[in-house]
């Protein structure tokens, strides 16, 4: 698997010219190598050649990775740029991938000046966003534990509840079933707190006829689950149903739109287009969808701006909303799988409306 990975991106490289990319995320760099630290401060690179000569760049205080690429051990006493330098080429393209530190790139450049270096993440993520069945199955897992949790917080809404209350149980409940904690800070919105997307929870009190906005998601063996529900206490205002059918709609209509070779622009504005028939069109504040893996948000999304075509194993949010401030918010997320002929969805949480309490 490890080799498969590593071809596929040394592929891409070769695509875009490159004579050699230097990894800096952790996530990638466990991605192709199955080792993972967190460098903190500290220089930590796997320098990728299309030659095929790797090296990783270690600092002796990490663990040895146990990888058959080439390792190169860095002191903190040493000068860890001048060993990457003397140790890569000294001409040609090199691609940077993520975020690395100035303070690493621009002595680099010094060093190397005879070398170009380029944006290069889109060699990786290109590959990261096509899922294998590894990381297929390490995701359905992920929603399944979601899914049970879910519907457990549900339950678990009563009278004199606060936000924060639910938010402190889902994450009792990830633990009890075995997840590694929440991948990203879980969202619960009563009434018009729905209406801001971010909302993060507080001591306010559900009240009969509020919305109840539930956006959470789970870390298992590394990969991420992330789903959006909202439900009615008591009752349900026929204003409020109506908005939410509206966003089931869109949401429904996007995943039916979902296929191999399909636009991703165009699936954001299948979704958007009810939305905006329905004349809520400005309430519908963000994408339609971001990718996910190791993290809840990889590099990719569904949006109006992306128009790159949706392939096989590519794994995505599909989660259109409606935000009207000071009043309420209505937001309906699954993740979906692109399969050979359509796509699968993960979560399985039903989606008809639902009166809780």
């Amino acid at each position: 698997m490890i080799r498969t990975r590593l071809d596929a991106v040394c592929s891409a490289m070769a695509g875009q010219k490159l004579d050699g990319l230097i990894v800096s995320d952790p996530q990638s760099i466990w991605y192709l190598t199955g080792f993972y630290t967190e460098p903190y401060e500290r220089l930590f690179v796997l320098y990728l050649s299309t030659d095929g000569r790797h090296k990783f760049f270690l600092n002796r205080l990490f663990a040895d990775p146990g990888s058959a690429v080439e390792k190169i051990w860095i002191n903190d006493a040493d000068d860890g740029i001048r060993i990457v330098a003397d140790n890569t080429v000294r001409t040609g393209r090199v691609g940077i991938d993520k975020n690395w530190p100035a303070r690493f790139l621009l002595p680099l450049m010094e060093y190397n000046a005879g070398v170009t270096y380029v944006p290069g993440s889109a060699c990786i993520d290109t590959v990261r966003a096509r899922k294998d069945a590894e990381e297929q199955q390490l995701m359905k897992a992920a929603s399944r534990i979601n899914d049970t949790c879910m519907k457990r917080a549900a339950e678990f809404v009563q009278s004199g509840i606060t936000e924060k209350q639910v938010a402190e149980y889902i994450a009792a409940q990830f633990k009890k079933e075995g997840a590694d904690g929440p991948s990203f800070a879980t969202i619960v919105s009563f009434g018009k707190n729905a209406a801001d997307p971010h909302h993060e929870p507080d001591e306010t009190i559900v009240k009969p006829g509020d919305c109840v906005l539930i956006d959470m998601g789970c870390r298992k063996d590394r990969y991420c689950s992330d789903m959006t529900r909202t439900f009615y206490f008591k009752t349900v205002p026929e204003d409020a149903l109506r908005l939410y059918e509206i966003v089931r709609k869109a949401n429904e209509t996007a995943e039916a739109f979902v296929k191999p070779g399909v636009r991703l622009c165009d699936i954001d504005a299948a979704a958007r287009s009810v939305i905006t028939e329905a004349g809520y069109g400005p309430y519908f504040t963000h994408r339609l969808g971001h990718f996910i893996g190791q993290t809840d948000h990889e590099a990719g999304d569904v949006s109006s701006a992306n128009t790159g075509k949706a392939e096989t194993g590519m794994l995505f949010s599909i989660e259109p909303g409606i935000y009207l401030p000071g009043k309420t918010g209505v937001r309906i997320e699954d993740l979906v799988l692109v399969t050979g002929s359509g796509c699968e969805i993960l979560n399985k949480v039903d989606k008809h409306v639902k009166i809780i309490g």
